[in-house]
């Protein structure tokens, strides 16, 4: 017997227990599910996931009508680390002079539209969210510190230095999680954790000094290499000495605008600061000693509580072509969105667990992915189709307030793909093929297929090599034509008398097969034999080398299509 979809459908787990806990911290009010991303570069399909797992648990609450706030922290005022290899207009000469400042005081890379480094990494991904329908309250923390938004929370995470400093130095000796290992695109898992602030930012200790949880941007370089070195409560005047100059101020911190609480008393603050009930966080803020950790100790200083959600695993990618990787390396939601539509990309992050890895396919796995959820949207379209399957299912179409827009007219993947292969996307070629595919009910525009189509030929212009796209003759291979002996002249001369009569995907794919059995004194309906299986592969492999030059290529019934009746009789004829 089915599950039931809540005890099957993690999102609405998620949500029940949500839901409770927010009702039991603040009784009526909106509730509040946290996600952060530093735009220290391209944000990857890794990071994706520390938006969708909270997004897609929002969107649950909001379809049971109450009321919820899904606040995008960009982390824009963290500080410029170091500068990322292959991203263009991006060089040590131009940009190492700037590590240290904060990423809205970066230069955007040469050539951007955008006003500096962290805007101009924002962008692609807030343009992907808005195709994958997350709805959202950006905050921008370089807004929210240099506005004096936090200037209360950070006098109060100053005067209480000492609890602070207490509650860190337990997880000071302990010892440091292993460094990730760096594997090729191709079987990278992509860590979603890095997208939510800086795990890896040291605490604001210096051995034998006072402690103090904020760090100044100095005021001569911009740059944090600055220590404070003394702080009065009652006047707020701070003095700091930075490094890197040896520039020395003291500013008045009720006044002063121009630096930031460190991460892991930055983090927890704006768990008390939002009131933020379900934020996940990926693995390298989930061991002992990480800022996950530790904030939910230094939260309660603050007067807050520590948000419930679950540590999310690793996003992996299968395949990625090198020629369209992302500028840096690592595949993007922008990327991913150029070869599939929303929908199976929110089905992907939908249909598993958050503490389950999962890939997704660049290479020929896609057209796997996509069959699949075509599957699946024909189980749901007559019923038949299992609880939990049912439910990711229509997280992945639509959010609570509208359905995404689709594709009118979904035909598979695999098969536009092949057709804009062979067409090389011209237009009217793939119309006419495409509207041969179902004779009885042909297809009278692209727009009907789009933007699926789009989606598939920018996967085979992108992603599949040119030594692996098809390329119809031009002329006969005359050659090999005249090698055949009778039988295998024979057996073109059945696939061309059928042609005309069975010029339709299923008609043609009824042909190709058949003549093997024919040929064998068989009916053309006869179940395949082992051996009858091995005359279909080499009656195959002879038509792909007669029509595309190699033994393999887009399934036959499609690629005759594709090729055209007249065309295949010029090139298949002995």
């Amino acid at each position: 017997m089915a599950q039931s979809s809540t005890e099957t459908d993690w999102v609405s787990r998620f949500a029940d227990e949500v839901i409770a806990e927010a009702e039991r911290r603040a009784p009526g009010k909106p509730v509040v599910v946290a996600s952060g991303l530093s735009p220290s570069g391209p944000i990857h399909l890794g990071n994706l996931r520390e938006v969708m797992t909270p997004h897609l648990v929002a969107d649950e609450i909001r379809r049971r009508g109450f009321e919820v706030r899904h606040v995008l922290s960009w982390d824009d005022y963290d500080r410029y680390r170091k500068v990322p290899k292959g991203i263009p207009g991006v060089t040590e000469e131009s940009h190492a002079q700037h590590i240290g400042r904060p990423l809205t005081s970066v230069p955007a890379p040469a050539g951007s539209a955008y006003p500096n480094w962290a805007e101009h990494f924002k962008a692609a991904m807030v343009e992907a969210l808005a195709e994958l329908g997350v709805e959202y309250d950006p905050i921008s923390q370089t807004e929210q510190y240099t506005s004096g938004a936090y200037r209360d929370q950070v006098l109060f995470a100053m005067k209480h230095r000492g609890d602070i400093d207490a509650i860190l130095a337990q997880y000071r000796t302990k010892p440091k999680a292993a460094k990730k290992s760096q594997k090729p695109v191709d079987e990278a898992e992509l860590e979603a954790a890095e997208g939510s602030g800086a795990a890896a930012e040291d605490d604001g200790s210096a051995e034998g000094a006072e402690y103090f949880p904020y760090k100044p941007y100095c005021g001569e370089c911009g740059k944090d290499f600055t220590k404070v070195t003394s702080y009065d409560d009652e006047t707020t005047e701070l003095t700091y000495v930075c490094t890197e100059d040896e520039f020395t101020e003291t500013v008045k911190l009720s006044e002063f605008n121009r630096g930031k609480l460190v991460w892991k008393v930055d983090w927890p603050m704006r768990w008390a600061f939002e009131g933020v009930v379900f934020e996940p966080s990926g693995v390298d803020h989930s061991s002992p000693g990480s800022s996950f950790q530790v904030g939910g100790q230094v939260v309660g200083i603050f007067g807050g509580e520590q948000p419930i959600g679950p540590m999310y695993a690793f996003v992996g990618i299968s395949g990625m072509a090198k020629m369209s990787s992302s500028k840096g390396g690592v595949p993007t939601p922008a990327d991913a969105l150029q070869i599939m539509e929303p929908q199976l990309l929110r089905w992907l992050y939908a249909r598993r667990r958050p503490n389950q890895s999962f890939k997704i396919a660049f290479d020929q796995e896609i057209q796997r992915l996509y069959d699949e959820w075509d599957k699946l949207e024909a189980k749901v379209a007559d019923g038949s189709v299992l609880p939990a399957d049912a439910a990711a299912h229509s997280r992945a179409v639509r959010v609570a307030s509208h359905e995404l827009p689709r594709t009118p007219r979904p035909m598979p993947y695999r098969t536009l793909a092949s057709v804009v292969d062979v067409t090389a996307g011209h237009d009217e070629q793939t119309l006419r093929i495409l509207s041969d595919l179902d004779p009885a009910n042909p297809l009278t525009s692209l727009d009907e297929v789009r933007p699926r189509l789009d989606r598939a030929e920018n996967w085979i212009t992108t992603q599949v090599p040119a030594d692996q796209r098809t390329l119809v003759r031009e002329e006969p291979d005359t050659e090999l034509l005249a090698s055949l002996d009778d039988e295998g002249r024979r057996s073109l001369e059945l696939l061309l008398e059928g042609l005309d009569s069975h010029w339709s995907l299923d008609g043609l794919t009824t042909l190709v097969y058949g003549v093997p059995k024919v040929m064998a004194g068989l009916d053309p309906e006869a179940k395949p034999t082992p051996e009858l299986k091995v005359a279909q592969r080499q009656f195959f492999a002879l038509l792909y080398r007669l029509l595309v030059t190699r033994e393999t290529g887009p399934r036959l019934p499609t690629l005759l299509l594709a090729v055209g009746a007249d065309r295949v009789r010029r090139l298949v004829a002995a």
